[in-house]
């Protein structure tokens, strides 16, 4: 496949934001008890991209806007019900279900790393220690239970949105990790 058969899809801070939070998210969920501060550090890494992809979302290239692949509930289960029948349309940007998915993970992650900052207040530690918490680890475990349950159904979102890469770049002939590697799509 040549240049002109391809189109630029993923701009360079989109493709930056996406493989520095699968390592980022990858070593906080691996490193959860036994090395906190690495822990610590990698949830503050994933807060800082979750929060330059809002922004990113609203004012960036047009295939990162949220704009362009935020859709209806009703237009996703239309999507799936055709990608399981061999059908669905294929998109340049993320197509529908992969947009829900974005929203997804955003959200549970976004939930993931303020809980993981409220627990880590709660021991006394962290930038929200003084701030919300006197020096007793008042609702800790409770904050901890939270952060956890939310980073383990990421991670099963992680595993579905795999699944939902291989699927599609299956159904419609097209390398989807490829592509977000390079940041081109065929035309």
């Amino acid at each position: 496949m040549n240049s002109q058969d391809e189109i630029k899809v993923w701009d360079p801070l989109v493709r930056l934001f996406h493989w520095s939070l699968v390592g980022a998210f990858a070593v906080a969920w691996l490193t959860e008890d036994e090395w906190m501060g690495l822990h610590v550090n990698a949830g503050y890494l994933i807060a800082v991209l979750l929060l330059f992809r809002l922004v990113w979302g609203i004012l960036g290239t047009r295939y990162a806007r949220f704009t362009d692949f935020v859709k209806s509930p009703s237009t996703v289960v239309a999507y799936l019900r055709d990608l399981v029948q061999l059908r669905a349309e294929r998109t340049l940007g993320h197509n529908p279900a992969g947009g829900a998915m974005i929203v997804a993970l955003l959200t549970t992650l976004l939930i993931t790393s303020l809980t993981g900052l409220l627990a880590y207040g709660a021991t006394g530690a962290g930038p929200l220690a003084d701030v919300f918490f006197s020096s007793t680890a008042y609702g800790s475990e409770f904050l901890e239970e939270v952060h956890e349950f939310f980073a383990n159904f990421t991670l099963f979102l992680v595993v579905v949105h795999l699944i939902g890469v291989g699927f599609g770049s299956m159904s419609h002939r097209e390398n989807l990790v490829r592509a977000m590697i390079t940041g081109s799509k065929r035309v």
